[in-house]
């Protein structure tokens, strides 16, 4: 009690300064001691908070482009492993129109009897080099046959309904007489080849 009134009474010249004061000053240091409270306020407790609200605020907006591009990236992945189960599709369908290496005699034989079938003589059948691609190799074939025009025709439509991919080109057709025509052209077949650098690897 003793301390308080010492506190009390060490402050009465400073109540009595004020009261001495106008009331347009007294209303002026209250406004002024009240700004200072609230720039305290502010300074001390809002300030920080307020930045701790930023750095959150910029913590979130960046995790949630994170997730943005991580939901774009999977959507790309879904799509890119569809495409990649269509191509797989695509390519073992083509792989299948391409026969083995020791699939090629027949076929070889298969094109010279649609030739036979559709009353067409051979003159010349001679399969020729192989010209290696990708994963595949062309085998092209010289054929020349006599026949008629119709005959000629039936012959590449047989060719084109084999169940293994046959490419006729090069076709040059020159008349013997009235009825028939000498047939020069090429007959491209391919062959899947394996890669041979795998191999090795092995």
């Amino acid at each position: 009690m003793k301390k308080a009134n010492i506190s009390l009474d060490s402050l009465t010249p400073f109540f009595e300064k004020i009261e001495t004061l106008s009331q347009v000053q007294r209303i002026l240091i209250c406004v002024g001691a009240f700004l200072i409270l609230i720039g305290a306020f502010v300074y001390f407790s809002f300030l920080p908070k307020f930045e701790k609200i930023n750095n959150l605020t910029k913590e979130f907006n960046e995790l949630e482009q994170k997730l943005a591009a991580a939901k774009r990236n999977a959507s790309q992945l879904e799509a890119l492993r569809k495409k990649m189960k269509e191509a797989e599709i695509k390519f073992k369908l083509a792989k299948k129109a391409l026969p083995e290496k020791e699939e090629i005699p027949s076929l070889l034989t298969g094109i010279s009897k649609a030739g036979q079938d559709a009353g067409l003589e051979f003159l010349l059948f001679q399969p020729e080099s192989e010209i290696k691609k990708d994963f595949y190799a062309e085998i092209p074939v010289s054929i020349s046959v006599t026949g008629k025009y119709h005959n000629v025709a039936i012959f590449f439509d047989k060719i084109a309904r084999l169940s293994r991919i046959v490419n006729i080109k090069n076709v040059n057709m020159t008349p013997l007489n009235d009825d028939e025509l000498s047939t020069k052209c090429t007959a491209v077949t391919y062959m899947f080849v394996e890669d041979s650098g795998q191999g090795q690897k092995k």
